[in-house]
């Protein structure tokens, strides 16, 4: 994907002088709060080469041998160490959540094999795959995986073309196993034993990991409006994504986005957000399903007061673990009843909520929603390619200042 933008991201860098889109206060955080170490992991060591979301917000079922195969296009190409990391517990609630929600812990199910493998330049299930290599894990081919249970794979040395997608497949066998549904987002298969199904939704690696040099990590924590749903199929051109097509290469953008997550999700402080605290930068994004649907179990939709209980939850661990958060507002949905009273309500709490935890503010309703009727959305609930565009084009513009040190050719 073509980068445009040299970073200056680094491990400890702190926000400093960030400010929020139409906000003419800084957030000054350097002055505010002690630097915090953060200990060296994994995460550090294999980030993500991929803007398509891999999460989990719902559920297989039962499987028995069946083969998924699912294809990404890249941040890098070339020759590097890779290493996959996997939860076996669901991150978000899915429409009602009686199939599956928030921190709902996996089955027991087996992996009976995994690999990767070059799919060339044009996705096609029918087309043998080349340079297929094997996924192992503890030196084994397979792996039992317990409830709830998070683990990485062995590294593996992979070389893929410029341009070519990156073919993850793996056979499993199982229960209640963790998956994401894909909502256009990139092209994913099943098979039983012939020939390959084209599928909606799909156990997949929670981080398609890289061993690559990069000056900065950032996350993208949010629902359906972060991971790109309604956006052209199978095009990356959602926000993050565009984000990603304009900043250096030695930059990881790990989309956490998905589809009917609530920020009361993610406040129940499960392995979702545990991950998001791995990078440095994270941008939080909630709030439309929260004042659609209400926390699992609730009575109903979240009140503005309830959805900034949730994300302030989460911007407060993520500050204390270090983390510079960028909170985002919650865009128009078109909703006609008491949910846009929520909804304008809880837009106007979040720039207090973000001047008191020592965070960034950034209104992406106002960049969405029609001039004459501020619950209108201008490209849709869910932003098209367009609203996208002008999403990702005001972000690093507003924080240019932040992320590019120089514009290369």
């Amino acid at each position: 994907m073509k980068k445009t933008l040299s970073l200056l991201l680094g491990g400890a860098i702190l926000l400093g002088t960030l400010t929020g889109c139409g906000s003419d206060t800084p957030v000054s955080s350097a002055e505010k709060e002690p630097e915090i170490i953060r200990e060296h992991t994994q995460f550090d060591d294999y980030v993500s080469n991929t803007v398509i979301a891999t999460g989990n917000n719902t559920i297989v079922k039962e499987a028995e041998k069946i083969t998924y195969r699912a294809y990404f296009l890249l941040e890098e190409y070339g020759s590097a160490e890779y290493c996959f990391y996997f939860s076996n517990t669901v991150d978000s609630t899915w429409d009602k959540g009686k199939k599956s929600y928030g921190s709902m812990p996996g089955g027991n199910y087996e992996i009976l094999s995994a690999s990767i493998s070059d799919g060339g330049t044009k996705v096609d299930e029918t087309a043998p795959v080349t340079n297929t290599t094997a996924v192992t894990f503890g030196g084994q081919t397979g792996k039992s995986v317990a409830p709830g249970e998070a683990f990485w794979s062995d590294p593996v040395d992979f070389t893929i073309e410029e341009g070519h997608y990156l073919v993850w497949e793996w056979t499993v066998t199982g229960t209640t196993i963790p998956a994401i549904v894909m909502s256009g987002m990139t092209n994913c298969f099943y098979s039983n034993g012939g020939g390959f199904i084209y599928c909606n939704e799909a156990p997949l690696p929670a981080l398609i990991g890289c061993n690559r040099d990069v000056k900065g990590k950032v996350a993208f924590l949010g629902d359906s409006i972060t991971q790109g749903c309604e956006t052209t199929n199978f095009a990356y051109e959602f926000w993050v994504a565009e984000i990603a097509k304009q900043i250096q290469d030695d930059y990881a953008v790990w989309n956490l986005g998905l589809g009917y997550a609530r920020a009361s999700d993610a406040a129940k402080k499960s392995n979702w957000l545990e991950r998001a605290k791995a990078y440095e930068t994270v941008v939080v994004a909630f709030g439309t399903n929260d004042i659609y649907s209400g926390a699992y179990g609730g009575d109903g939709p979240d009140t503005s007061a309830e959805a900034e209980a949730s994300i302030r939850t989460i911007v407060t661990e993520l500050k204390n673990a270090g983390c510079n958060v960028i909170l985002f507002n919650s865009p128009p949905y078109g909703f006609v009843d008491d949910r846009e009273v929520q909804r304008t309500g809880l837009n106007a709490l979040l720039p207090t909520t973000a001047e008191e935890t020592g965070c960034a503010f950034f209104d992406m309703a106002a960049l969405l929603a029609d001039p004459s009727d501020a619950s209108v959305p201008l490209y849709g609930g869910h932003p098209n390619d367009e609203g996208c565009q002008i999403i990702a084009d005001k972000f690093l513009e507003t924080y240019g200042t932040m992320f590019a040190s120089e514009t290369a050719e």
